[in-house]
């Protein structure tokens, strides 16, 4: 293929927004842009977004591109989707969304969740799933809706996840990705096929689950109507997409068996990819998007903790905040001279899965400053990372390097802290936009511009700087990282009579 004036698209649904990037085959990014939607909650525990202001923003976007650049959208030669998991989008036989979609914040299926565990057996579902059942999932949310709002369910064609809503906008073709197949229970993650009959004893029709594609694989073209929307060239192909995490690995070029991504972040976490699915209970198991690979996550939310800290603290100092809070961060011994924090500030994910944890500082005293505090803060988020990490060690899955992403790889020193803390070496990749620049790689694969992910990721990542463990902090972290795991085993019993 001539690559001359070719160009490839990569669309990242979010939960904030959704990105739209342009890339050259070998990397270089020509345009990226955010459009926000809201997210609604109509009561208590319900989280959910309008599919309908996901295309928008699509809309939107490319033609924000289009104006930018003045690229000609003959020359995009792919066309990727990733989005966020857990996102449950009934559509009818026209493929129009029948209600907002439950995202992966939405709590409002326990009893569905809970009913299923104890008709088919949590042992079961784990079984083949390679996840435990949790409101997080589609499962529970399709029975909700088969329960609350029959009309709905009777009217339902396919049951789509976000980025698989978005491919049928721009094809008209159902599809769902494998490293999104684990969002349905039914979805057999060793053989990455749906499991009908397990489908059928959950209570869920299985002619709504769409069609199983590989990540890479071309679903459908631009049809003419979308093309009217966006301002694509009719005809373009369009790839199944992925999982924004997943994406995100390959993005930041993470490819082999124990090369994992980190996300540095609100929501952080971090993929370890693998060769054969190995299942744990305190993670969070999928397909990856590339063949005969899977992926390990764990997710944590302490990311945010310095945002909060910001917010409330940093008065007339918000603009050079974050540069401020480096340089008095940095003037702190590892260790935080005897301060630890629990980054647990919206309850915590993944090893501990604990909604009624909270955040906390121990060991203030009146020679704490805010460096103490930042660094802590940077400390105990470092901390959770190791505790998913040493979870999946456990397990006999091997982890190497880190490729690192999000606003905190931006961070010198907080890289260095999770690389002393962990024990392991951290790469940053250049590019800030290594979920949408996996969903064009994967575009780039389908339409034949890469012959392979280990190629598309030699052509188009490349790492900014290396961090490597420092012998003396390692020590220091070692100590740290035990009293982090007892100070939450000694917390866990008193925080849920906290209230609030």
């Amino acid at each position: 293929m001539d690559i001359a004036n070719s160009y490839l698209v990569g669309i990242d649904v979010g939960t904030s927004g959704c990105k739209i990037a342009l890339f050259t085959p070998d990397g270089d990014i020509l345009f990226q842009g955010t459009t926000r939607y809201p997210t609604h909650y109509p009561q208590p525990g319900s989280v959910e977004q309008n599919p309908g202001d996901w295309w928008k923003a699509v809309c939107d976007g490319l033609r924000q591109m289009f104006h930018r650049t003045g690229i000609h959208p003959a020359h995009i030669k792919g066309i990727g989707v990733d989005g966020m998991s857990g996102a449950a989008v009934p559509v009818d036989r026209q493929g129009r969304a029948l209600r907002n979609a439950m995202i992966w914040l939405d709590r409002r299926t326990v009893r569905q969740c809970e009913t299923i565990a104890e008709r088919i057996g949590a042992e079961r579902l784990f079984a083949v799933s390679g996840n435990p059942i949790s409101p997080s999932y589609v499962t529970g949310k399709v029975l909700w809706i088969k329960e609350n709002e029959p009309d709905i369910y009777s009217r339902t064609e396919k049951v789509l996840q976000c980025n698989g809503y978005i491919v049928y906008k721009l094809t008209g073709r159902y599809s769902l990705d494998v490293s999104q197949g684990n969002g349905f229970h039914a979805f057999n993650i060793e053989t990455l096929a749906w499991d009908e009959t397990l489908c059928e004893r959950m209570g869920i029709a299985p002619e709504l689950l769409p069609p199983i594609c590989r990540c890479s694989d071309v679903v459908g073209e631009v049809t003419l109507a979308a093309a009217a929307e966006t301002g694509l060239a009719a005809g373009t192909p369009v790839v199944a997409g992925g999982l924004d995490a997943a994406c995100a690995a390959l993005g930041a070029g993470a490819v082999l068996p124990g090369e994992v991504q980190e996300q540095g972040g609100q929501a952080g976490g971090m993929s370890i990819v693998m060769d054969r699915p190995v299942k744990n209970d305190k993670l969070i198991l999928s397909g990856y998007v590339l063949p005969d690979r899977w992926i390990l996550q764990g997710g944590t939310v302490g990311g945010g903790s310095l945002n909060w800290l910001k917010r409330e603290f940093a008065g007339d100092a918000q603009d050079d905040f974050f540069a401020a809070a480096n340089e008095a961060a940095s003037r702190i011994r590892p260790g935080s001279e005897g301060l630890l924090f629990l980054p647990y500030m919206a309850g915590e994910r993944s090893p501990i899965w604990d909604p009624h944890a909270r955040g906390v500082f121990l060991g203030l005293s009146f020679e704490t400053t805010k460096g103490h505090m930042i660094r802590a803060i940077m400390e105990g988020c470092a901390m959770a990372l190791r505790h998913n990490l040493v979870t999946a060690e456990a397990s006999g899955v091997p982890v190497n390097a880190l490729h690192s992403v999000g606003g905190a790889a931006n961070s010198t020193l907080w890289t260095q802290i999770k690389a002393d803390v962990t024990g392991k070496t951290f790469k940053i990749p250049s590019s800030d936009s290594a979920a949408a620049l996996g969903a064009a790689i994967l575009a780039g694969i389908g339409a034949g511009v890469y012959k392979n992910g280990e190629d598309a990721v030699a052509r188009t990542v490349r790492m900014q700087r290396e961090q490597t463990p420092i012998a003396d902090n390692e020590r220091i972290y070692r100590d740290v990282f035990e009293l982090y795991l007892e100070c939450y085993e000694r917390l866990k019993d008193l925080f849920p009579r906290m209230g609030g």
